[in-house]
């Protein structure tokens, strides 16, 4: 299965910065070793729709629950699908917690992202007193089970250690070997052999230089990348860390 590097740049980059950067991978991207796909602010999908090198995906970094109506300021599925998005994170543990979105808010977006034919990125993970608890495991899987009510098995799991997230610190590849074995076992157990096709990333300060260790375990298909994401070297760095990945 190949590695997903899905490129998440949360509240950064204007329309024309995403332009500079677009036309800056363009010039030094190889396709071939990792699928790239940039999760971008609302405001940018449309320019790197039109300025993407080929091969690589778009995706948003959120969506409405709602399908179409009176929410000012959501955007549908509808909208993303039809400006070329392909991917839709959901439930990132920012929206989680800043904008208080539960497991059957994110299984409701889900299920619309799917509707409109693009593929949700669901995210789930614990935070740190979680993990001192030992409780990491049981924790997750329950996030993971809210947030999959009535989804579909096109799906991409991100388990993201919230305590990793933009701290410096990172899980080890051990870590999140662990949690990416019972995130399979639980797909295996909802979707049955269709859930041999779900890719399963890791999220948390992914970075060139410890990219292969992570993807190299057998349950992890790629990273949700936050800081390393803004840099067109960075994400070189990570696309070559990953060639005989």
């Amino acid at each position: 299965m190949r590695n997903l590097l899905a490129l998440n740049w949360k509240m950064n980059k204007t329309p024309s910065e995403a332009r500079s950067w677009a036309a800056e991978l363009g010039e030094r991207y190889e396709e071939g070793n990792a699928e790239l796909a940039v999760m971008a602010p609302f405001v940018t999908i449309s320019t790197l729709a039109a300025n993407l090198p080929a091969g690589v995906g778009l995706g948003a970094q959120d969506v409405s629950a709602h399908e179409s109506g009176a929410y000012t300021g959501e955007t549908s599925a509808a909208m993303l699908a039809d400006v070329g998005v392909q991917y839709v994170v959901v439930g990132h543990s920012e929206r989680r917690d800043y904008h208080g979105e539960t497991d059957n808010v994110v299984a409701a977006k889900a299920k619309l992202v799917q509707a409109n034919g693009l593929l949700p990125i669901v995210c789930v993970g614990e935070k740190l007193d979680v993990r001192e608890k030992g409780q990491q495991v049981a924790y997750t899987l329950a996030q993971l089970h809210g947030s999959l009510e009535g989804v579909g098995s096109d799906v991409v799991i991100a388990y993201e250690p919230v305590w990793a997230i933009g701290t410096g610190k990172t899980a080890t590849a051990d870590d999140a070997e662990e949690l990416a074995v019972a995130i399979r076992s639980a797909l295996e157990e909802r979707y049955g052999k269709k859930s041999s096709e779900i890719r399963v990333l890791y999220g948390g300060s992914v970075k060139p230089d410890n990219i292969a260790s992570i993807c190299a375990k057998p349950n992890i298909n790629g990273a949700l990348v936050g800081g390393a994401s803004l840099k067109v070297a960075d994400v070189l760095g990570m696309n070559d860390a990953l060639k005989d990945a």
